[in-house]
Protein backbone atom coordinates (compact mmCIF):
# COMPACT_ATOMS: atom_id res chain seq x y z
CA UNK A 1 0.00 0.00 0.00
CA UNK A 2 1.73 3.46 -1.11
CA UNK A 3 -0.12 7.30 -0.58
CA UNK A 4 -0.76 9.18 -3.55
CA UNK A 5 2.80 10.70 -3.81
CA UNK A 6 4.71 7.35 -3.62
CA UNK A 7 6.75 8.13 -0.70
CA UNK A 8 5.85 5.07 1.50
CA UNK A 9 5.10 1.81 0.54
CA UNK A 10 4.03 -0.74 3.68
CA UNK A 11 4.80 -3.84 1.32
CA UNK A 12 8.36 -3.11 0.89
CA UNK A 13 10.66 -5.02 2.70
CA UNK A 14 14.60 -4.30 3.21
CA UNK A 15 16.57 -6.78 4.31
CA UNK A 16 20.07 -7.10 4.86
CA UNK A 17 22.51 -10.67 4.46
CA UNK A 18 25.08 -11.09 7.42
CA UNK A 19 27.82 -14.01 8.19
CA UNK A 20 31.33 -15.42 8.09
CA UNK A 21 32.78 -15.49 4.63
CA UNK A 22 32.14 -18.22 2.75
CA UNK A 23 28.67 -19.45 4.55
CA UNK A 24 26.86 -18.80 1.20
CA UNK A 25 25.19 -15.15 1.15
CA UNK A 26 25.52 -14.36 -2.49
CA UNK A 27 24.39 -17.89 -3.22
CA UNK A 28 21.34 -17.56 -1.01
CA UNK A 29 20.39 -14.35 -2.86
CA UNK A 30 20.62 -16.11 -6.19
CA UNK A 31 19.07 -18.42 -4.84
CA UNK A 32 16.17 -16.22 -3.65
CA UNK A 33 16.30 -14.31 -7.33
CA UNK A 34 16.56 -17.66 -9.55
CA UNK A 35 13.92 -20.25 -7.69
CA UNK A 36 11.60 -16.92 -7.58
CA UNK A 37 11.77 -16.57 -11.25
CA UNK A 38 13.42 -13.10 -10.65
CA UNK A 39 16.36 -13.14 -13.53
CA UNK A 40 16.11 -12.60 -16.87
CA UNK A 41 17.01 -15.43 -19.50
CA UNK A 42 19.97 -13.35 -20.91
CA UNK A 43 20.84 -13.38 -16.96
CA UNK A 44 20.82 -17.04 -16.75
CA UNK A 45 22.62 -17.51 -19.76
CA UNK A 46 25.31 -15.35 -18.67
CA UNK A 47 25.72 -16.90 -15.19
CA UNK A 48 25.89 -19.92 -17.41
CA UNK A 49 28.30 -19.13 -19.18
CA UNK A 50 30.66 -17.49 -16.49
CA UNK A 51 29.91 -20.85 -14.56
CA UNK A 52 31.51 -22.82 -17.23
CA UNK A 53 34.53 -20.58 -17.99
CA UNK A 54 35.47 -20.85 -13.85
CA UNK A 55 35.38 -24.97 -13.97
CA UNK A 56 32.11 -24.48 -11.81
CA UNK A 57 29.88 -27.97 -12.04
CA UNK A 58 26.75 -26.68 -11.89
CA UNK A 59 25.39 -22.69 -12.10
CA UNK A 60 26.72 -20.69 -9.24
CA UNK A 61 24.22 -18.49 -8.79
CA UNK A 62 26.59 -16.17 -6.15
CA UNK A 63 27.49 -14.64 -9.81
CA UNK A 64 24.15 -12.50 -9.35
CA UNK A 65 25.11 -10.51 -6.67
CA UNK A 66 28.98 -11.11 -6.77
CA UNK A 67 29.36 -8.05 -9.46
CA UNK A 68 33.22 -6.72 -8.88
CA UNK A 69 35.82 -8.20 -11.21
CA UNK A 70 37.97 -8.95 -7.86
CA UNK A 71 34.68 -10.95 -6.32
CA UNK A 72 33.84 -12.68 -9.42
CA UNK A 73 37.63 -13.83 -9.41
CA UNK A 74 38.17 -14.75 -5.14
CA UNK A 75 34.65 -15.88 -5.09
CA UNK A 76 33.91 -13.30 -1.96
CA UNK A 77 31.70 -10.13 -1.49
CA UNK A 78 33.51 -7.14 -0.86
CA UNK A 79 30.94 -4.27 -1.65
CA UNK A 80 27.47 -3.65 -0.63
CA UNK A 81 25.48 -5.70 -3.33
CA UNK A 82 22.09 -4.14 -3.66
CA UNK A 83 18.88 -6.00 -5.45
CA UNK A 84 15.65 -5.74 -5.82
CA UNK A 85 12.82 -8.44 -6.55
CA UNK A 86 9.24 -8.50 -5.98
CA UNK A 87 6.88 -11.54 -5.47
CA UNK A 88 3.02 -11.04 -5.55
CA UNK A 89 2.69 -10.81 -2.25
CA UNK A 90 5.61 -8.11 -1.60
CA UNK A 91 8.37 -5.97 -2.35
CA UNK A 92 12.35 -6.69 -1.22
CA UNK A 93 15.38 -4.61 -1.55
CA UNK A 94 18.40 -6.88 -0.48
CA UNK A 95 21.94 -5.49 1.00
CA UNK A 96 24.59 -8.93 0.26
CA UNK A 97 26.99 -7.65 2.84
CA UNK A 98 30.52 -8.82 2.91
CA UNK A 99 31.19 -11.85 5.26
CA UNK A 100 35.54 -10.73 6.04
CA UNK A 101 36.51 -9.38 9.02
CA UNK A 102 38.20 -6.40 7.34
CA UNK A 103 35.07 -5.61 5.54
CA UNK A 104 32.61 -5.10 8.08
CA UNK A 105 32.34 -1.42 8.15
CA UNK A 106 30.62 -2.33 4.72
CA UNK A 107 27.80 -4.97 6.65
CA UNK A 108 27.42 -1.94 8.83
CA UNK A 109 26.12 0.33 5.88
CA UNK A 110 24.05 -2.75 4.50
CA UNK A 111 22.22 -3.25 7.92
CA UNK A 112 21.35 0.70 8.72
CA UNK A 113 18.65 0.87 6.90
CA UNK A 114 17.26 -2.73 6.77
CA UNK A 115 14.22 -4.14 8.44
CA UNK A 116 15.18 -7.57 8.58
CA UNK A 117 18.77 -9.55 8.73
CA UNK A 118 19.19 -12.76 7.64
CA UNK A 119 22.48 -14.22 9.20
CA UNK A 120 23.80 -17.47 7.57
CA UNK A 121 25.35 -20.09 9.84
CA UNK A 122 27.77 -22.75 8.00
CA UNK A 123 25.96 -25.70 9.42
CA UNK A 124 29.43 -27.41 9.86
CA UNK A 125 30.95 -24.39 11.85
CA UNK A 126 28.86 -23.54 13.89
CA UNK A 127 28.20 -19.97 16.01
CA UNK A 128 31.57 -18.25 15.64
CA UNK A 129 33.01 -14.85 16.22
CA UNK A 130 31.58 -13.26 12.90
CA UNK A 131 28.12 -14.68 13.68
CA UNK A 132 28.28 -12.96 17.11
CA UNK A 133 29.78 -9.84 15.71
CA UNK A 134 27.29 -9.42 12.94
CA UNK A 135 24.39 -10.31 15.30
CA UNK A 136 25.27 -7.79 17.73
CA UNK A 137 25.60 -4.83 15.36
CA UNK A 138 21.89 -5.79 13.89
CA UNK A 139 20.88 -5.12 17.77
CA UNK A 140 22.62 -2.24 17.95
CA UNK A 141 20.94 -0.68 14.66
CA UNK A 142 17.61 -1.90 16.44
CA UNK A 143 16.98 -4.16 13.76
CA UNK A 144 14.30 -6.08 14.91
CA UNK A 145 13.57 -9.61 13.23
CA UNK A 146 17.07 -11.78 12.64
CA UNK A 147 16.31 -15.23 10.63
CA UNK A 148 19.43 -17.25 11.69
CA UNK A 149 19.64 -19.30 8.27
CA UNK A 150 21.30 -22.69 8.83
CA UNK A 151 23.08 -23.32 5.31
CA UNK A 152 24.95 -26.18 3.87
CA UNK A 153 22.70 -28.67 5.51
CA UNK A 154 23.51 -30.52 2.63
CA UNK A 155 27.23 -31.16 3.69
CA UNK A 156 25.64 -32.28 7.55
CA UNK A 157 23.61 -34.90 5.32
CA UNK A 158 20.14 -32.61 6.55
CA UNK A 159 21.00 -33.96 10.22
CA UNK A 160 18.36 -32.36 12.57
CA UNK A 161 20.65 -32.83 15.56
CA UNK A 162 23.21 -30.34 13.83
CA UNK A 163 20.44 -27.99 13.45
CA UNK A 164 18.87 -28.36 16.41
CA UNK A 165 22.33 -27.67 18.42
CA UNK A 166 23.09 -24.60 16.60
CA UNK A 167 19.62 -23.31 17.58
CA UNK A 168 20.43 -23.96 21.46
CA UNK A 169 23.84 -22.53 20.64
CA UNK A 170 22.81 -19.06 19.33
CA UNK A 171 19.96 -19.23 21.36
CA UNK A 172 22.32 -18.69 24.50
CA UNK A 173 24.31 -16.06 23.07
CA UNK A 174 21.27 -13.99 21.43
CA UNK A 175 19.11 -13.75 25.29
CA UNK A 176 21.91 -10.90 25.52
CA UNK A 177 20.43 -9.38 22.19
CA UNK A 178 17.66 -6.56 22.22
CA UNK A 179 15.85 -8.43 19.30
CA UNK A 180 12.31 -9.09 19.42
CA UNK A 181 12.43 -11.75 17.11
CA UNK A 182 14.74 -14.42 15.97
CA UNK A 183 13.66 -17.49 13.73
CA UNK A 184 15.67 -20.25 12.10
CA UNK A 185 15.44 -22.36 9.47
CA UNK A 186 17.34 -24.90 8.00
CA UNK A 187 18.75 -24.27 4.07
CA UNK A 188 20.98 -25.27 1.54
CA UNK A 189 21.07 -22.55 -0.65
CA UNK A 190 22.92 -24.30 -3.11
CA UNK A 191 20.65 -27.02 -3.15
CA UNK A 192 17.48 -24.81 -3.02
CA UNK A 193 16.20 -26.82 0.71
CA UNK A 194 14.14 -24.30 2.46
CA UNK A 195 15.05 -21.49 0.30
CA UNK A 196 11.89 -20.96 -1.98
CA UNK A 197 10.81 -23.99 -2.23
CA UNK A 198 9.62 -26.75 0.94
CA UNK A 199 12.85 -29.45 1.21
CA UNK A 200 12.19 -33.17 0.94
CA UNK A 201 15.26 -34.00 2.84
CA UNK A 202 14.23 -32.17 5.86
CA UNK A 203 10.93 -33.69 6.90
CA UNK A 204 11.98 -33.26 10.41
CA UNK A 205 11.31 -29.38 9.70
CA UNK A 206 7.75 -28.03 10.32
CA UNK A 207 8.44 -24.44 9.86
CA UNK A 208 7.95 -22.57 6.28
CA UNK A 209 11.11 -21.78 3.39
CA UNK A 210 12.75 -18.76 3.96
CA UNK A 211 10.55 -16.93 1.22
CA UNK A 212 7.42 -17.56 3.05
CA UNK A 213 8.81 -15.96 6.21
CA UNK A 214 10.47 -12.83 4.34
CA UNK A 215 6.99 -12.62 2.36
CA UNK A 216 4.81 -12.66 5.73
CA UNK A 217 6.87 -10.79 8.77
CA UNK A 218 5.10 -8.32 9.89
CA UNK A 219 6.68 -5.03 9.69
CA UNK A 220 5.89 -2.09 11.26
CA UNK A 221 6.38 1.54 10.62
CA UNK A 222 10.54 2.08 11.05
CA UNK A 223 9.64 6.12 10.55
CA UNK A 224 8.80 7.77 14.03
CA UNK A 225 5.94 9.57 13.52
CA UNK A 226 5.89 11.37 16.80
CA UNK A 227 9.12 14.03 17.09
CA UNK A 228 9.33 15.92 14.11
CA UNK A 229 12.94 16.72 12.82
CA UNK A 230 13.64 18.92 9.40
CA UNK A 231 17.66 18.78 8.80
CA UNK A 232 18.01 21.90 6.63
CA UNK A 233 20.46 20.41 3.52
CA UNK A 234 20.04 23.48 0.98
CA UNK A 235 18.54 27.05 1.03
CA UNK A 236 16.81 27.74 -2.32
CA UNK A 237 16.68 31.48 -3.45
CA UNK A 238 16.76 30.94 -7.16
CA UNK A 239 17.17 34.75 -7.98
CA UNK A 240 15.01 35.55 -10.73
CA UNK A 241 12.18 38.20 -11.92
CA UNK A 242 9.58 34.76 -11.36
CA UNK A 243 10.78 34.03 -7.92
CA UNK A 244 12.32 37.00 -6.38
CA UNK A 245 11.44 36.66 -2.99
CA UNK A 246 11.53 33.07 -2.69
CA UNK A 247 13.43 31.45 0.14
CA UNK A 248 12.90 27.89 0.59
CA UNK A 249 14.52 25.29 2.83
CA UNK A 250 15.16 21.45 1.27
CA UNK A 251 15.83 18.68 2.74
CA UNK A 252 14.63 15.20 3.86
CA UNK A 253 12.14 14.78 6.87
CA UNK A 254 13.84 12.65 9.30
CA UNK A 255 11.27 11.95 11.38
CA UNK A 256 7.69 13.28 12.32
CA UNK A 257 4.62 15.33 10.34
CA UNK A 258 4.38 18.31 9.23
CA UNK A 259 1.43 20.62 7.99
CA UNK A 260 1.08 23.88 6.54
CA UNK A 261 0.63 26.49 9.38
CA UNK A 262 2.70 24.62 11.92
CA UNK A 263 4.36 26.29 14.45
CA UNK A 264 8.28 25.74 14.05
CA UNK A 265 11.35 26.54 16.05
CA UNK A 266 14.66 26.91 14.40
CA UNK A 267 17.22 25.20 15.77
CA UNK A 268 19.99 26.47 16.74
CA UNK A 269 18.62 30.13 16.61
CA UNK A 270 15.12 29.52 18.68
CA UNK A 271 13.60 31.65 16.68
CA UNK A 272 9.74 30.90 15.87
CA UNK A 273 7.43 30.78 12.59
CA UNK A 274 4.89 28.92 10.58
CA UNK A 275 5.05 26.91 7.62
CA UNK A 276 4.05 28.61 4.56
CA UNK A 277 3.77 26.16 1.94
CA UNK A 278 5.20 22.68 1.08
CA UNK A 279 6.60 22.06 -2.01
CA UNK A 280 8.01 18.69 -4.11
CA UNK A 281 8.57 18.50 -7.38
CA UNK A 282 4.48 17.46 -7.90
CA UNK A 283 3.35 20.63 -6.90
CA UNK A 284 3.02 21.90 -3.06
CA UNK A 285 1.61 19.79 -0.66
CA UNK A 286 -0.34 20.24 2.38
CA UNK A 287 1.56 17.87 5.02
CA UNK A 288 5.16 15.97 4.45
CA UNK A 289 6.47 13.14 6.41
CA UNK A 290 9.36 10.85 6.95
CA UNK A 291 11.22 10.47 4.69
CA UNK A 292 9.50 12.50 1.89
CA UNK A 293 12.24 15.53 0.37
CA UNK A 294 10.52 18.68 0.41
CA UNK A 295 10.43 22.29 0.39
CA UNK A 296 9.47 24.28 3.56
CA UNK A 297 8.63 28.13 3.37
CA UNK A 298 8.00 29.95 6.44
CA UNK A 299 5.66 33.03 7.51
CA UNK A 300 8.54 34.99 8.62
CA UNK A 301 12.38 35.88 6.97
CA UNK A 302 14.76 33.74 9.29
CA UNK A 303 18.04 33.43 8.50
CA UNK A 304 18.68 29.94 8.42
CA UNK A 305 21.14 27.59 6.72
CA UNK A 306 22.58 24.21 6.37
CA UNK A 307 23.22 22.22 9.12
CA UNK A 308 20.31 24.13 11.43
CA UNK A 309 17.43 22.36 12.08
CA UNK A 310 13.52 22.51 11.75
CA UNK A 311 11.59 21.03 14.46
CA UNK A 312 8.11 21.50 16.47
CA UNK A 313 7.53 23.67 19.28
CA UNK A 314 7.50 21.79 22.26
CA UNK A 315 9.33 18.97 20.81
CA UNK A 316 12.55 19.60 20.54
CA UNK A 317 15.98 17.19 20.29
CA UNK A 318 18.47 17.28 22.69
CA UNK A 319 20.72 20.03 22.12
CA UNK A 320 24.20 19.28 23.42
CA UNK A 321 28.35 19.51 22.76
CA UNK A 322 28.25 16.47 24.51
CA UNK A 323 27.77 13.25 23.08
CA UNK A 324 27.69 9.71 24.84
CA UNK A 325 27.56 6.80 21.83
CA UNK A 326 28.72 3.31 21.25
CA UNK A 327 30.47 3.43 18.18
CA UNK A 328 32.23 0.38 15.75
CA UNK A 329 35.59 1.23 14.56
CA UNK A 330 36.63 0.82 10.42
CA UNK A 331 40.09 2.02 10.80
CA UNK A 332 42.62 0.04 9.61
CA UNK A 333 45.65 2.43 9.63
CA UNK A 334 44.88 3.66 12.78
CA UNK A 335 43.71 3.27 16.31
CA UNK A 336 41.09 5.41 18.27
CA UNK A 337 42.24 6.85 21.17
CA UNK A 338 40.99 9.54 23.95
CA UNK A 339 42.33 13.11 23.12
CA UNK A 340 42.43 12.84 19.10
CA UNK A 341 40.10 15.06 16.63
CA UNK A 342 37.58 14.25 13.90
CA UNK A 343 34.93 15.92 11.87
CA UNK A 344 31.60 14.52 13.10
CA UNK A 345 28.94 14.29 10.65
CA UNK A 346 25.09 13.69 11.78
CA UNK A 347 22.09 14.38 9.51
CA UNK A 348 23.11 17.30 7.67
CA UNK A 349 25.60 19.10 10.33
CA UNK A 350 28.84 18.77 10.58
CA UNK A 351 31.82 20.63 12.80
CA UNK A 352 35.01 19.30 15.02
CA UNK A 353 34.71 16.60 17.93
CA UNK A 354 37.47 15.38 20.19
CA UNK A 355 37.26 12.07 21.84
CA UNK A 356 36.91 12.66 25.40
CA UNK A 357 36.93 9.33 26.85
CA UNK A 358 37.10 5.65 26.03
CA UNK A 359 35.01 3.96 28.50
CA UNK A 360 34.98 0.16 27.65
CA UNK A 361 34.90 -1.93 24.34
CA UNK A 362 32.34 -4.79 24.46
CA UNK A 363 33.01 -8.09 24.05
CA UNK A 364 31.21 -9.48 20.44
CA UNK A 365 30.83 -12.75 22.15
CA UNK A 366 30.02 -12.87 25.37
CA UNK A 367 28.52 -8.87 25.09
CA UNK A 368 30.72 -8.31 28.23
CA UNK A 369 32.52 -5.08 29.17
CA UNK A 370 36.47 -5.00 28.70
CA UNK A 371 37.83 -2.27 30.68
CA UNK A 372 41.20 -3.30 31.09
CA UNK A 373 42.10 -3.10 27.46
CA UNK A 374 40.63 0.27 25.84
CA UNK A 375 43.03 -0.22 22.59
CA UNK A 376 40.46 0.52 19.88
CA UNK A 377 41.37 -1.47 16.49
CA UNK A 378 39.63 -2.49 12.95
CA UNK A 379 35.87 -3.49 13.85
CA UNK A 380 35.97 -3.07 17.56
CA UNK A 381 33.08 -1.67 19.53
CA UNK A 382 33.50 0.74 22.04
CA UNK A 383 31.50 3.10 24.37
CA UNK A 384 33.07 6.72 23.78
CA UNK A 385 32.16 10.37 24.61
CA UNK A 386 32.62 12.98 22.44
CA UNK A 387 32.59 16.89 22.95
CA UNK A 388 31.94 18.97 19.46
CA UNK A 389 33.07 22.64 18.89
CA UNK A 390 29.00 23.73 18.16
CA UNK A 391 25.77 22.19 19.22
CA UNK A 392 24.16 19.12 17.76
CA UNK A 393 20.50 18.43 17.39
CA UNK A 394 20.41 14.69 18.76
CA UNK A 395 17.88 12.05 19.51
CA UNK A 396 18.32 8.41 21.24
CA UNK A 397 19.19 6.06 18.66
CA UNK A 398 16.39 3.66 19.97
CA UNK A 399 13.58 6.43 19.79
CA UNK A 400 15.27 7.76 16.22
CA UNK A 401 17.48 5.96 13.63
CA UNK A 402 18.39 9.01 11.73
CA UNK A 403 18.77 11.79 14.28
CA UNK A 404 20.14 9.51 16.34
CA UNK A 405 23.24 8.06 14.56
CA UNK A 406 26.67 9.95 12.73
CA UNK A 407 29.97 9.07 11.03
CA UNK A 408 33.47 9.95 12.34
CA UNK A 409 36.19 11.35 9.31
CA UNK A 410 39.66 11.67 9.54
CA UNK A 411 40.16 14.98 7.91
CA UNK A 412 43.85 14.07 6.78
CA UNK A 413 42.84 11.47 4.16
CA UNK A 414 38.67 11.94 3.83
CA UNK A 415 37.94 8.30 5.29
CA UNK A 416 35.38 7.33 7.38
CA UNK A 417 36.60 5.81 10.60
CA UNK A 418 33.43 5.08 12.43
CA UNK A 419 30.19 5.41 13.05
CA UNK A 420 28.46 5.65 16.06
CA UNK A 421 24.68 5.70 17.97
CA UNK A 422 23.58 8.18 20.16
CA UNK A 423 22.35 6.69 23.85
Amino acid sequence: MSDKHGYLDMDLLRFTTAGSVDDGKSTLIGRLLHDSKSIFEDQLEAIEASSRQRGDEIVNLALLTDGLRAEREQGITIDVAYRYFATPRRKFIIADTPGHIQYTRNMVTGASTANLAIILVDARKGIIEQTCRHSFIASLLQIQHIFLAVNKMDLVDYREKVFTQIVTDYKKFASRLTVPHIDFIPISALKGDNVVEPSRAMPWYRGGTLLYALENIHIGNEFNHVDARFPVQWVIRPQSRRHHDFRGFAGRVASGIFKKGNPVVILPSGFESRIKDIHTLNGAIAEAFAPMSVVLTLEDEIDISRGDMIVKKNNLPTITQDIESTICWFADHRKLQAGQKFRIQSTTKSAICIVNEIKYKIDVNTLHRIEDNLEVKLNDIARISLHTSTHFFLDPYIRNRTTGSFILIDEQNHTTVAAGIVL
